[in-house]
């Protein structure tokens, strides 16, 4: 009896240990990847990251609120969903494109310019704004009571940038 106990105590330990090693192993591949978008979107990794969260979380409450608003979910709204969220990504290349031609037309001129990522950085925290603000929809339309303060607050740290943008556009004229 009191061998079949240790053998099962050590069974416990060595799935236990198992467990730990694949834990292990996973948060070395978080660590990899996240390493290795720093090392190649500098600034912008941050942000990207962000924004891939926020799509994902506001794609789910959004599955999840249209059973409160009772509209059909089907292939051809997911698929519209989904459009319009790698259209989002494509303002951010966009963004980084604007980026690399401003750094390359700086560097022609012989000014090195501090922030590799600007444009797109500012794209990317606009479309994280915004992916807020639907999450925070898709959460009240299901009935769970938000926060009062947070979706003014999103939209005004939304019009911050907006407002930062404009005023440097009218700078330059």
């Amino acid at each position: 009896m009191i061998n079949f106990l240790y053998r099962k105590f050590e069974l416990k330990k060595e799935v236990r240990y198992m467990k730990m090693e694949q834990a292990n192993y996973i948060k070395a591949i978080f660590t990899a990847v996240f390493a290795f978008l720093s090392a190649l979107l500098g600034v912008l990794a941050v942000p990207v990251i962000l924004l891939v969260a926020c799509n994902l979380i506001d794609y789910m409450t959004g599955l999840m609120a249209s059973k409160y608003r009772a509209e059909d979910i089907n292939s051809y709204k997911s698929i519209r969903g989904i459009f319009k969220k790698v259209s989002m990504w494509l303002l951010v290349v966009v963004g980084a494109i604007i980026d690399e031609m401003l750094l390359y037309a700086s560097t022609t001129i012989g000014w090195k310019s501090p922030v590799t990522f600007l444009i797109a950085c500012i794209v990317a925290m606009w479309l994280i704004c915004n992916e807020i603000i639907s999450i925070l929809e898709n959460i009240q339309d299901m009935g769970v009571k938000i926060p009062a303060f947070l979706q003014p607050l999103v939209r005004h740290i939304r019009s911050q940038v907006e407002e930062q943008i404009n005023s440097s556009d009218s700078e330059g004229e």
